[in-house]
Formats: C-alpha cells, sequence, structure tokens
C-alpha cells in the first residue's frame, strides 16, 4: 500500500470546539487562556487557517472569539453555517414548517425554547430559565432578538430547556421528527438542542475544505464533546482533548492534555507546528 504524505502541504486548516476545549463553563473558565492564544496566534502567524467548530451560533461567541484575530474562520451551529474572513459560504436553515410544527410542540407542552439562526437568536421575552442558562456561561443576552414572529425567523438550530427529566417525553417525540437529530443533556436530561440530521461539524468542515481547496489530510480538529464525533471521524488529525469521553478517545490521533491543562497548546506545538 503507497501511503501518501502531506507534510510539505504549507497551509493547514485547524478546527476548535469551544466548549471544554478551549475553555471550560463547568469550572467557570469562560475566556481562552494566553498559553493557547499564543499558540493560536503561532498559527496564523504560519500562514495556516484556524477555525472555531461550535455548536453555538454566532450571537453565543464572545468578543475574544471573534474580534482579537484568532480565528478567520467559523463553523456553526455544527455545521448549519460556515464563515470564512466574514463571507458566509455555506448555510443552511431548517424547513420553516418544522420549526412552527416543533416550537407549536413545546408550547402545548410548557417547553422554553430558543431559535438560533445567523446573525441573530431568538428568545421569548418571559423564557427567563434558558435566560439564565446562557447569563451563567457569560453568553452577553442583550444581543438576543426578545420580540419576534416566529413566521419571519429562519432558524438553523433549536434549543429547548424543561422543569422535568425528558419534558415527560417530549424530548424523544421532538428528537424522533423526521430528518431532525440533536442531543439531549445526559446529566439533568432537562436541556436539548436540535438540528438538521444531514448537517454537522464534519459536514461544515468539508465545506470549509472545498472552498480553500486543501485535501483532508491537511485538516486537524480540536474537540472533547458528542457533537465532535463526526468532527473526529472525518478529519485527518484527530486531536482529543484528555477531558472527553471514551466515545471520542477512541477516535483521536492523539490524546492530549485537558482543558484546565492547556491541551491545545500541546497539541499545537508537538503535533501541527512540530516544536516539542
Amino acid at each position: 500500500m503507497i501511503v501518501k504524505d502531506w507534510s510539505f502541504l504549507v497551509t493547514k486548516a485547524i478546527f476548535f470546539d469551544i466548549d471544554g476545549t478551549l475553555i471550560n463553563i463547568h469550572h467557570k473558565k469562560t475566556t481562552i487562556s494566553s498559553v493557547v492564544k499564543k499558540a493560536i496566534r503561532e498559527l496564523r502567524q504560519e500562514g495556516h487557517h484556524t477555525f472555531i467548530a461550535s455548536g453555538r451560533p454566532w450571537a453565543y461567541l464572545s468578543d475574544e472569539l471573534t474580534q482579537e484575530g484568532l480565528f478567520d474562520g467559523f463553523v456553526l451551529m455544527n455545521g448549519a453555517v460556515v464563515m470564512l474572513d466574514g463571507k458566509i459560504i455555506f448555510r443552511q436553515d431548517m424547513s420553516t414548517q418544522t420549526v412552527k410544527d416543533m416550537v407549536a410542540l413545546a408550547e402545548a407542552n410548557g417547553l422554553e425554547y430558543i431559535l438560533e439562526s445567523q446573525p441573530n437568536v431568538y428568545l421569548r421575552q418571559d423564557f427567563q430559565g434558558l435566560e439564565n442558562v446562557y447569563r451563567n456561561i457569560d453568553i452577553d443576552v442583550n444581543k438576543f432578538v426578545r420580540e419576534f414572529e416566529l413566521s419571519e425567523v429562519k432558524a438553523a438550530k433549536l434549543e429547548f430547556l424543561c422543569d422535568t427529566p425528558g419534558a415527560n417525553g417530549v424530548f424523544e417525540k421532538l428528537l424522533s421528527w423526521p430528518g431532525i437529530t440533536g442531543l439531549i443533556d445526559p446529566t439533568l436530561r432537562k436541556y436539548m438542542e436540535l438540528y438538521a440530521a444531514d448537517i454537522s461539524k464534519a459536514t461544515g468542515i468539508q465545506q470549509a475544505l472545498n472552498y480553500l481547496n486543501l485535501p483532508l489530510e491537511a485538516s486537524y480538529a480540536f474537540g472533547d464533546g458528542l457533537n465532535d464525533l463526526e468532527m473526529m471521524d472525518t478529519v485527518g488529525h484527530a486531536l482529543v482533548m484528555g477531558n472527553a469521553g471514551p466515545e471520542l478517545k477512541a477516535l483521536a490521533e492523539h490524546v492530549l492534555p485537558t482543558v484546565d491543562e492547556d491541551g491545545v497548546a500541546e497539541g499545537i506545538y508537538r503535533y501541527i507546528l512540530k516544536r516539542i
């Protein structure tokens, strides 16, 4: 078998998950460490493309992620929107009827919901439970649109919050919707996110690589969560955080130190820039 050596490639594309990879919201660490920032900037200085690859929409991103020159690209809402140099190169919204029907089911069962779009997100003024969730992880809720007509919203992803685990079966109904996939929080089972089944971080990454005319072997990804599974199974080099679960570690080319140990910086210097 002939093994291709892509090490001669000058330009690489590196994709970073946020939560559990660049920051640790569970330990109230909501900003990127100076060590990791320095490593990312060195990637940029070497001419590589750095992307956020996240389930978050644009409105959830801090100024640190969007204004400090750390990233030139963004794969958002698990691949529903892909941006490079401020330009949207791919976008796929959910069907208006699907969103309308799911919202109707949520409202009928007392679930709070947020509609995620580009560049806005939409949260009813009286949905204080979800508002508090975002405030607690330092997301600026002042960026949210609070008064809106559902028929005028184009959503790519929805999130739901309930008072009881699984919302008495409503979460499973929503998760089984045709053409839809998502994740239920495995701990409390009171939070869920949904998006189109034919998109993922992996499809968003492929859109970015096609646009840049780069092969998969020139791509690297850093992640820790279940919504990183497709991404790690697709990129040329899967760099998995030490705080990840066994499902993701099974796909790793390399397992790194944890987010609290600046594992991203270790991965950049050891496996991409090859300075240690």
